[in-house]
């Protein structure tokens, strides 16, 4: 397994969940001095980073960059692909094609977390889930073409109110049936959606593509009351060997907070 770390560009709100939004070039370079193997990049639109780069950077930094998440298109754009308005959806799915391209300059994949959006008070869930599927398949056969996976995030109750546990999204991925749809477990949400985490690891098995890490309390793994050493036994057993990436909070600072992370998780891998 490899371990990452989530960071963002400088001009991303405080309220996203990572630990670095600052100069890529110094969060980077913060990243691989600490040990990091590679780093997630939380954006809202791609034309916030300059591809040549941010590639030279990863390259010279000897770093991967596995994925590129989209919560703050959701949080900061304000668009997703379950609203009642056509045109804001459809803004979701073009967003998510342009973060497809990107993703494919770097060989990365897609996280797709809360910008599915949730299920209004006043609609039925059938048919909000119909604009989900629709949406999650127009995107899929798009980044098919670019060889980019779609990493299917369940997120907890207190964020959205649709697929919330890893043993729902098992089923969702399972529905969309498509290759490149894939599973992106994170223990921090299956503390408070799943019933037992290992176990639905185990389910989960052969759909999981990536992996966020944070503990209990949202901070770095050690910090809380996971545990992290039968967390990483178990996806060994099942043969995972992808990216653990901490998408933690920056406490007690952001420099204290990577650093904690990546000390704790190298006693295991």
């Amino acid at each position: 397994m490899k371990i990452g770390l989530a960071i963002a560009p400088a001009n991303a709100s405080p309220l996203a969940f990572v630990v670095f939004r600052e100069d890529l070039k110094v969060s980077i370079k913060k990243a691989s001095e600490l040990g990091y193997d590679g780093v997630e990049l939380a954006l809202a639109n791609p034309e916030e980073i300059n591809v040549a780069q941010v590639k030279d950077l990863i390259q010279r930094y000897n770093l991967e960059l596995p994925v590129i998440s989209t919560g703050r298109v959701f949080a900061e754009e304000k668009i997703w692909f379950t609203h009642p308005d056509e045109k804001i959806r459809d803004a979701a799915i073009e967003r998510v094609k342009d973060m497809v391209k990107l993703a494919s300059q770097f060989k990365a994949n897609v996280n797709i977390g809360r910008v599915r959006g949730d299920v209004p008070e006043d609609e039925e869930k059938t048919e909000v889930e119909e604009r989900f599927f629709s949406a999650m398949n127009e995107c899929a056969n798009f980044a098919a073409n670019y060889g980019v996976e779609l990493l299917l995030e369940p997120v907890n109750r207190y964020e959205t109110n649709l697929i919330n546990s890893v043993e729902e999204a098992i089923d969702i991925v399972d529905g969309i049936g498509k290759e490149n749809v894939k599973l992106m477990p994170d223990v921090y949400h299956m503390n408070i959606e799943d019933a037992s985490i290992l176990n639905s690891l185990r389910k989960a098995k052969q759909r999981i593509s990536y992996v966020h890490f944070a503990d209990s309390n949202r901070q770095a793994p050690g910090k809380g009351h996971l545990d992290f050493p039968k967390i990483i036994s178990t996806l060994k057993d099942i043969g995972y060997d992808g990216f653990v990436t901490a998408e933690i909070l920056p406490y007690p600072d952001p420099d204290t907070a990577a650093k904690m992370a990546i000390d704790y998780l190298r006693q295991f891998i």
